[in-house]
């Protein structure tokens, strides 16, 4: 139960990153760092099988840093959008110098 837990997580996780890796887009840049937000979540869960129920408080903290992450970036893209009417991070040089 737990290694088939462990191995959807690494795989969710090794999506996730690719996903970072390769997409320009800023919405689906957060769904792949929320992927991999839950998969952590699912690999916690998994080991507090083992150790106890330290693993679920901290499945909580991850969740909650998550919800505020996607609410603050969801309304930073937004903003984003607005000014340049595009949301593809290539095209978007607001940071640069």
């Amino acid at each position: 139960m737990i290694r088939e837990a462990l191995i959807v997580s690494a795989i969710l996780f090794s999506i996730g990153v690719a996903g970072v890796l390769v997409h320009r887009n800023a919405l689906l840049l957060f769904m792949c760092v929320e992927l991999m937000l839950n998969a952590v979540n699912l690999t916690l869960v998994a080991f507090s099988r083992l150790h106890g129920t330290s693993g679920q408080v901290f499945v909580v903290l991850v969740m909650t840093v998550a919800a505020a992450e996607a609410a603050i970036g969801l309304a930073i893209v937004i903003s984003v959008f607005r000014h340049y009417r595009t949301v593809d991070l290539g095209r978007i040089r607001l940071l640069r110098g």
